[in-house]
């Protein structure tokens, strides 16, 4: 058996982010037992950096151990018992996939479909609604396949009329654009580490509101899955550190690291950094001659969906940025599939250089393929990064 030796790549897709080596070292730390009290002690202190980045007061904040789906599954397991209403907004992959599990914990399920590339339109769920009231209202607020941002305030108001708590998938938003969990007034949010976070993926941090709390201790039957039981995962985490399951205490501080540099450099001057960042990409892009998805009023600046121009080959020109540059960038899902790029500026991976070079090596591969650019893309580009 060989040593694994992975390539150096230049992540710049839809996830995962690039780490930074100060998180790598914190992955590399010695490992310690899941109930040592430095273990408990990098949990609080990550518990406290979490309601930071979500902009919450939330007690039951925590990260669960598993992928964002994990704390989707997580989420709805929970506050979803058989036979309550759920109605589900979904303009996108992820939509569809929360509408699914919903689906699977035995919710009665209303899927509202919104055109791919467009935010749904809270006038068409209570549409939907018909007067009905719901337990629960779930949305995408950062929809990771195709780069629309949902404007989360107007679910919110629509959850209150209809009773139903209001569930947020943040997974592509958390550390990129404000989620602001109690002033949006969202009952339950989860979301990753190797996204926004530029943390490695394995964690789904999550946060409850005290109404969800309630919920999920009104609860008629039993979580239907132990393992994503929060109730008991919020024990471990925050209670008497009952023993739940085995932890990984590397992945802890490695997240616990990533969040201090969030924290370290400021909400606000992350965002204005995804912004600005962005701002110059869609500029390089549209100097090339390239058009993106989605509308600038409705477009996620942490990640871009991009319009394949006709004759070129999206596999093709994957594959020339992984193998010459060592560029990964992100293919279509769904009815997108080869008729998109996704490009994500996410966390540590939102730099000037990352920019240039992603707009750079795109244009000498779409030149091989027989694509003419329109403009100067790096010029473009490094006029929007100087104003």
């Amino acid at each position: 058996m060989n040593r694994v030796d992975p390539p150096q790549r230049v992540l710049l897709g839809p996830g995962p982010s690039d780490v930074a080596p100060s998180v790598l070292r914190a992955l590399g730390a010695p490992t310690l037992g899941h109930l040592d009290p430095k273990t408990l002690e990098i949990m609080g202190e990550l518990a406290t950096a979490l309601r930071a980045i979500f902009e919450t007061q939330n007690p039951w904040t925590l990260a669960i151990s598993g992928t964002g789906t994990s704390g989707m599954e997580a989420t709805l397991v929970n506050l979803i018992e058989p036979g309550d209403r759920v109605l589900v907004a979904v303009h996108g992959y992820f939509g569809a996939r929360l509408a699914d599990i919903a689906k699977r914990v035995g919710g009665d399920v209303t899927v509202v479909e919104q055109e791919w590339g467009r935010p749904s339109d809270p006038a068409q769920l209570r549409a939907a609604a018909a007067g009905r009231k719901f337990k629960v209202l779930a949305a995408v607020h950062a929809e990771t396949s195709t780069g629309v941002r949902q404007e989360l305030a107007p679910l919110a108001a629509l959850a209150d009329e209809l009773g139903a708590l209001f569930v947020a998938d943040a997974v592509t938003s958390l550390g990129c654009l404000p989620v602001g969990v109690d002033r949006a007034r969202v009952d339950a949010v989860y979301s990753c580490s190797q996204k926004g976070l530029s943390c490695t993926s394995g964690l789904s941090p999550v946060t409850f509101s005290p109404r969800a709390v309630d919920a999920i201790k009104r609860r008629k039957q039993p979580v239907s899955s132990f393992y994503l039981d929060v109730p008991l995962l919020e024990r471990y985490w925050h209670g008497d550190h009952l023993y739940h399951h085995t932890a990984c205490s590397n992945l802890f501080a490695a997240l616990h690291e990533a969040t201090r540099l969030v924290l370290e450099e400021g909400l606000e001057a992350r965002f204005a950094r995804h912004a600005r960042l962005s701002k110059a990409l869609v500029a390089g892009l549209e100097a090339l001659g390239l058009e993106l998805l989605v509308p600038a009023s409705d477009r996620l600046p942490q990640l871009l969906a991009v319009k394949i121009p006709d004759g070129v080959d999206d596999v093709k020109v994957r594959k020339a940025l992984l193998e010459q540059y060592s560029i990964e960038i992100g293919g279509g899902l769904g009815p997108f599939k080869g008729k998109l790029w996704r490009i994500g500026l996410m966390g540590s991976g939102a730099t000037p250089r990352n920019v240039l070079l992603a707009l750079s090596a795109l244009a000498a591969v779409l030149a091989t393929s027989g694509f003419r650019a329109r403009g100067e893309p790096i010029a473009a580009a490094g006029a929007a990064l100087a104003s």
